[in-house]
């Protein structure tokens, strides 16, 4: 069986670029989608064909399902490909896709039903012995469910069902804010998702977010590809992430493992997902949720294992099942991958615009630049603020940081404020060099990652530098058009 001859890619930004390049080594032909603002985008420029989608609104361009359907049509493409985001765990768009006759590059529909409904996906985790926290789920009786969120003991979270990005999720301590916070929590998961259903379950204080990449074919055949480590987040945002987690004994990686798998083969589960966990310091961990997706951090796994997963998950969905057995899936060395966005660390991590003024990028051996960014390049608040991803590999995890810290030394992005200088002071942090890592390492080490106070005239100087030392400045700057070049220094 071929692979597809013509494929869709139903994104924007870096992941479009990434699928876009697995897509021209197989030598599939491409299809890119884009709304005006990103006319000059890269990712329109390196796919084979390029389809306008029209919109008022440049991200409800690229949800709109009947347009990319359309635009399948009249290129002749026969598979689409979500990315992250958008439209990749939209059930409803899956089936329009598979309707249609075409193929939707993850998993089928009702598994993305049923791992999207945090409810349902924890009960669904614990009828196949998959560990989950002690919880309670609201129903009709307001006053039963707090009565029995009670009983589990604080601290609580209470979480929005069909909730993600920490919205509708609020930590709870005692029995005086119970019933406040449960009622915020219902009103944001309704205002944001449509869904006022909430759940409790006991808060694990200080966690580590430990998540496993696994692939399915369908039939009830899963492997994994190890875990990665994705505890350094901020308002539920990861912005670093790892593979392997560092200090994780290997019997409970075993175990953690053994469980994300247990989970996806009871699914049936088809194409690329993963499964997230939270750890607790007792080594005590429970399911958290299942993205049935590509995972913004798969670089990492892609580092340590050499393994090319958006081939992987074109193979699957072109029939071709499963490339490896478990055993053939090994790990070599360790890959850190941290998430540049435009945003003003010092400001509250405020959203930034601007136009990108200069771009140099970092090289070296183990480095690897995720990014669908150009000089010159508008960043605007129509899309979400990262803007690459910088991922370093080592033989050893301190190897890998250490290439890492060298290569955000390296990387430089003016025209728009962006967070490099506070991913350098992660990177440094003797915390993290050790690998003492959990959710609130960013708000426990907060004062050591402060900026430190400005000095403006080195900073000016640093800003000069770096712009002199980009040839395209130069020549725009200082660049003498003919025919004034051939009369030489002579000026009238």
């Amino acid at each position: 069986m071929i692979l597809f001859r013509k494929v869709l890619v139903a994104n924007r930004g870096e992941i479009a670029c990434r699928v876009l390049r697995t897509l021209r080594r197989l030598g599939i032909a491409s299809v890119a989608v884009y709304h005006r603002e990103d006319r000059n985008a890269p990712h329109v420029a390196m796919a084979d064909e390029a389809i306008r989608l029209d919109g008022p609104v440049p991200s409800g361009a690229y949800l709109d399902r009947d347009q990319i359907i359309a635009a399948c049509r009249s290129t002749g493409a026969k598979a689409i490909h979500p990315g992250y985001g958008f439209l990749s765990e939209n059930a409803g768009f899956a089936e329009a896709v598979e309707a249609a006759g075409l193929a939707f590059i993850g998993p089928g529909a009702d598994v993305i039903r049923l791992m999207g409904d945090k409810i349902r996906s924890r009960e669904f985790a614990a009828g196949h012995g998959v560990p989950v926290a002690p919880s309670v789920t609201e129903d009709e009786a307001g006053e039963a469910f707090l009565a029995r969120a009670v009983a589990i003991g604080f601290p609580l979270l209470i979480k929005a069902s069909a909730g993600g990005g920490g919205k509708g999720m609020k930590i709870v301590r005692n029995t005086a804010e119970l019933a406040e916070n449960a009622a915020l929590a219902r009103s944001e998961a309704s205002r944001y998702f449509g869904d006022p259903r909430i759940f409790a379950e006991r808060l694990v204080e200080e966690p580590r977010h430990i998540e496993v990449q696994v692939m399915g074919d369908g039939n009830g055949n899963v492997v994994h590809f190890y875990e990665r480590e994705c505890s350094l987040q901020r308002r539920y945002q990861k912005i670093v992430e790892e593979a392997p987690a560092p200090n994780l004994p290997a019997a409970l990686r075993d175990r953690i493992c053994a469980a994300a798998v247990r989970l996806a083969a009871a699914a049936n589960y088809r194409n690329a997902g993963t499964v997230e966990f939270i750890l607790g310091a007792d080594g005590e961990f429970y399911f958290l949720e299942m993205n049935t997706r590509l995972q913004v951090e798969h670089p990492v796994t892609e580092m340590v294992t050499g393994i090319d997963l958006v081939e992987e998950q074109i193979r699957i969905a072109a029939g071709q099942g499963l490339s490896f057995v478990q055993e053939q899936i090994r790990i070599a060395g360790s890959a850190i991958e941290c998430r540049i966005c435009a945003e003003e660390p010092d400001r509250d991590f405020r959203p930034a615009t601007g136009r990108i003024a200069l771009l140099d990028l970092p090289s070296g051996e183990g480095i690897r630049f995720d990014g669908g960014i150009l000089a010159k390049q508008a960043v605007t608040p129509a899309f979400d603020s990262m803007l690459a991803k910088l991922i370093a590999h080592g033989p050893s995890r301190a190897d890998a940081v250490k290439r890492l810290e060298r290569a955000l030394e390296q990387t430089a992005v003016l025209g728009v404020p962006t967070n490099l200088d506070y991913l350098l002071r992660i990177v440094r942090h003797p915390a993290f060099q050790t690998g003492r890592l959990h959710t609130g390492f960013l708000t426990l080490h907060a004062e050591d990652l402060s900026a430190p106070p400005a000095d403006s005239p080195t900073s000016v100087a640093a800003l000069i530098a770096a712009a002199l030392g980009d040839k395209a400045f130069r020549d725009l700057a200082f660049g003498i058009p003919e025919p004034h070049a051939t009369i030489g220094l002579w000026r009238n």
